[in-house]
């Protein structure tokens, strides 16, 4: 052995000797402590590990907490997605308003508006005749009887708003220009209060039935007509078209041997209507073609002013 390393083991005995060394059970009971403790720490440790992975995956998996929606407002329902259900969403369903049965309709869902009685009848509110039709005399405008004397029946009166009405002299088409006029009429427009106009259309046929005769004049001779109702369509909502029949007479109110015809049509527009009676010229009787060419631009003229 070197000196060195004799000298170094002398050094470390000599130190050994100078120390109180623990007696084996003070450190085998010091070495139990320090595992003790290095068991019970790892098993702190482990736990503080589970905690962590516990609180870790709450929140992950926590959705966030929902804010709750104003006072008033729907709160939105949860659909699932295209990709869970392997398809396009369906649409949401709107709830069912209360308080109104299936196949009624909203006020103002239809879009259009409800038609309003008019209070004034403008000029171009009547029609005008056609050019084969015109003898060049201007329509009059003057108060007369709208209708003939029907044993004194009294139609809708009462319901009246407005009422304007004029003459109008005409031609037939094949009657050369500057030759006597073949008719004229009693052409009026009358506005009635909301849903009097169709009484009024009633009221006339009941009094056509009501006076099948009379006693009258015609030329200012008495006569004696006889009234009847003629069926009627096509013109206007409704109308009402019949004839006057009297033995006929000339000028000097000497008999002709024929009957004297006149045609009286009244046709509804909603709460107007008119009427065109036909009087002939000097003894002419009517001619229904023509009464109806009328009436139709009668209805067209009307048609246009209500809109």
């Amino acid at each position: 052995m070197s000196r060195e390393l004799s000298e170094l083991y002398g050094s470390l005995a000599a130190d050994a000797d100078a120390r109180d060394l623990g007696l084996p059970d003070v450190l085998r009971h010091q070495a139990d402590r320090r595992a003790r403790f290095r068991a019970a720490g790892s098993t702190l440790a482990v736990g503080l590990v589970v905690v962590g992975v516990v609180i870790g995956a709450q929140v992950v998996t926590t959705p966030p907490a929902s804010v709750p929606a104003p006072a008033g407002m729907p709160t939105p329902s949860t659909s699932p997605s295209p990709s869970a259900t392997g398809g396009s969403p369906s649409p949401s369903v709107p709830p069912t308003t209360p308080g109104r049965s299936p196949g009624t309709t909203s006020p103002g869902a239809t879009g259009t508006q409800p038609s309003r009685t008019p209070t004034s009848i403008p000029d171009r509110a009547f029609f005008a005749l056609a050019p084969t039709n015109q003898v060049g005399i201007a329509p009059e405008f003057r108060d007369e009887a709208v209708l003939p004397n029907l044993c004194g029946a009294d139609i809708g009166g009462e319901a009246i708003v407005q009422r304007r009405t004029r003459l109008l002299i005409y031609k037939l088409p094949q009657t050369p220009k500057g030759y006597v006029p073949d008719g004229s009429y009693t052409h009026s427009i009358t506005i009635y209060r909301a849903g009097r106009a169709d009484d009024v259309l009633k009221e006339l046929r009941q009094a056509v039935r009501d006076c099948p005769e009379q006693n009258g004049s015609s030329s200012g001779s008495s006569v004696r007509s006889r009234q009847r109702l003629l069926s009627d369509s096509g013109f206007g909502d409704e109308s009402v078209l019949f004839e006057m029949r009297n033995a006929g007479q000339d000028v000097n109110g000497t008999p002709t041997g024929a009957d004297e015809v006149r045609l009286i049509r009244a046709i509804r527009v909603g709460d107007v209507v008119t009427i065109l009676w036909e009087q002939g010229w000097e003894g002419t009787s009517s001619q229904r073609a023509q009464v109806d060419a009328d009436g139709r631009r009668a209805v067209a003229a009307i048609r246009r002013w209500l809109g």
